[in-house]
């Protein structure tokens, strides 16, 4: 695989984003991960699913130049993929995250079941500044952290600490720079030890105490991404100001 690196050992698979130097994720990096998730499906020895990152970050977002024209719609079937193949896994999925974790980076950590940091992350949905909107974080945000915080940080598109994305709810913990792997590989290993079944048992368990599906909520949101925001002038205006690094010129159209 040319952006991601993936194994499985020991009941705890790995997906590793290996796109130097801040992991933009584009199709061709989304299609490698939904290829190895879907692999992995069917594991019954399978415990959790760790999400990590070589570079200078975890993830600085999705590739702005795919949510252009006709791409946008590939782009959200790829992207939107990840989420619907991690849903469908029995497995605990983790995410360890260090520096800018952002847009569709910041929706492909949080969207884990369990998160933990070190102190140089940083966490926020910046994609209303470009005319667009993150929809991963519309559908799961106000779930972890509530309507009013989620609605704050996905209108303002302000970038918070790792220490306030604890403090919300939006991560599990936070170590100091330099302790992630290490810190990683401690905070995965009760889970490890753990039924397999029992594991995916328990998640079906919780998932139905939400009395809230995946799939219902996420296709209304991608019809208001592909069939209103992205045909708006504002969503083509934002994303080309972005890509020509100029401010934009909103039209409220």
């Amino acid at each position: 695989m040319q952006f991601i690196s993936a194994k499985v050992e020991g009941g705890l698979g790995t997906i590793t984003l290996n796109r130097a130097p801040l992991n933009m994720l584009n199709i061709k990096m989304m299609t490698e991960i939904n290829d190895t998730l879907r692999d992995w499906i069917g594991d019954r020895g399978l415990k959790v699913v760790l999400f990590n990152a070589n570079g200078k970050c975890f993830s600085a977002g999705v590739d702005v130049e795919e949510h252009m024209g006709d791409m946008a719609s590939k782009m959200i079937e790829s992207f939107h993929g990840m989420f619907r193949l991690m849903d469908s896994l029995g497995a605990v999925t983790v995410s360890s995250v260090y520096g800018s974790c952002l847009g569709g980076g910041c929706e492909l950590s949080i969207f884990c079941d369990l998160v933990i940091a070190d102190d140089t992350a940083k966490f926020g949905q910046p994609e209303i500044q470009l005319g667009v909107l993150p929809p991963i974080a519309a559908q799961i945000m106000p779930r972890i952290i509530g309507r009013k915080a989620a609605m704050d940080l996905i209108l303002s598109g302000r970038i918070i600490s790792a220490k306030e994305a604890m403090d919300m709810g939006l991560i599990n913990k936070v170590v100091a720079k330099g302790d992630l792997t290490k810190e990683t590989d401690r905070f995965i290993k009760p889970y490890l030890s753990l039924s397999a079944e029992v594991i995916r048992v328990t998640k079906k368990a919780i998932k139905a105490g939400l009395i809230d599906d995946l799939e219902p909520s996420l296709k209304i949101i991608e019809d208001i991404y592909l069939k209103e925001l992205m045909r708006t002038a504002d969503a083509q205006e934002g994303l080309q100001a972005f890509l020509e690094r100029r401010s934009p010129e909103w039209k409220n159209c």
